[in-house]
């Protein structure tokens, strides 16, 4: 009787493969941890230098004269004090301000964001003739400075007799916030596929309805995003609310501030607590539209 065995294979078994496969790639990712410290690191220092400005602000803002002319800008406040506050608000109508900057921010921000959506509409879809000439006067019209223009908006502004007004303050913004708009959404809209404005207008949609039914729904992130913009930027506004809004009744929060620095002198305590009720206003409205903001950089792509 013979017997017969089996053949064997001679290959070694890889069945520690997939270990050897952890053990290697985490071997290849040690070297980046080092990386990520550092990186980690670097962006602690940039947060802490950004932040300074705003802790010394209010630092300042808390201390008396007295405290700050004997101990300077860097120190703690011996006690914290609501006296350069009061100062403040003892020489300042703020309410008033803080009003007349909530409309002129508010309105700016609504008419400028409806404005760019209606004139990139035309221009993007719409397909008007000479757009790309016309997208550079709007691109010219960012890019010119405010004391270029100021002289033209004086007159104008005495001339319709809205000098002294916040309609002046903003019907210019409107415009001058809505060229930028306009450059913008009408570059985003030009990529929409024209299939999808094919469909509806074979389906019976006028111009209108396509507006509002298709191209409305896929640019509303963009528009939040560039409503926030507008009302923030109108807010920080400070040359041509100077000039065109010379009564006091109308004054907006940034020129009620530049009102506490004398010729000669200047209270630091009490221009650092009216920056800090300033600078308020705008962190809570950041703060409210913030989920605003990071849908509308990550969302608007064509479903």
């Amino acid at each position: 009787m013979t017997t017969t065995t089996a053949p064997t294979d001679s290959r070694p078994r890889r069945a520690d493969a997939p270990q050897r496969t952890v053990r290697a790639g985490a071997r290849r990712r040690r070297p980046r941890r080092p990386l990520r410290w550092l990186i980690l690191v670097a962006a602690v220092l940039i947060a802490l230098v950004m932040l300074a400005p705003l802790v010394l602000l209010v630092l300042n803002a808390f201390k008396t004269g007295t405290d700050y002319s004997a101990h300077g800008p860097l120190a703690l406040p011996t006690s914290w004090s609501l006296q350069s506050f009061q100062d403040y608000l003892d020489r300042v109508d703020f309410l008033r301000a803080l009003w007349n900057s909530v409309v002129i921010s508010t309105l700016v921000a609504l008419l400028g964001t409806l404005v760019s959506l209606l004139s990139a509409y035309a221009i993007g879809v719409g397909r008007v003739r000479g757009s790309t000439a016309l997208l550079a006067v709007f691109l010219l019209a960012t890019m010119l400075p405010q004391e270029a223009l100021i002289y033209p908006l004086f007159y104008g502004a005495q001339a319709t007799g809205t000098f002294n007004t916040v309609w002046s303050v903003i019907i210019v913004f409107t415009v001058l916030q809505a060229a930028f708009g306009t450059y913008l959404l009408s570059s985003v809209m030009s990529t929409l596929p024209p299939s999808l404005l094919e469909a509806a207008a074979l389906d019976g949609a006028g111009r209108w309805r396509i507006l509002w039914s298709v191209v409305y729904p896929v640019m509303r992130p963009t528009l939040s995003v560039l409503m926030v913009f507008f009302f923030v930027w109108t807010w920080n506004e400070f040359y041509i609310p100077l000039i065109l809004l010379s009564d006091q009744s109308v004054q907006t929060v940034p020129i009620a501030l530049a009102t506490l620095q004398g010729q000669n002198s200047i209270d630091i305590t009490s221009l650092n607590a009216g920056s800090l009720l300033s600078l308020l206003p705008t962190l809570v409205f950041f703060i409210i539209f913030q989920r605003t903001l990071s849908r509308g950089v990550t969302v608007g792509s064509v479903k």
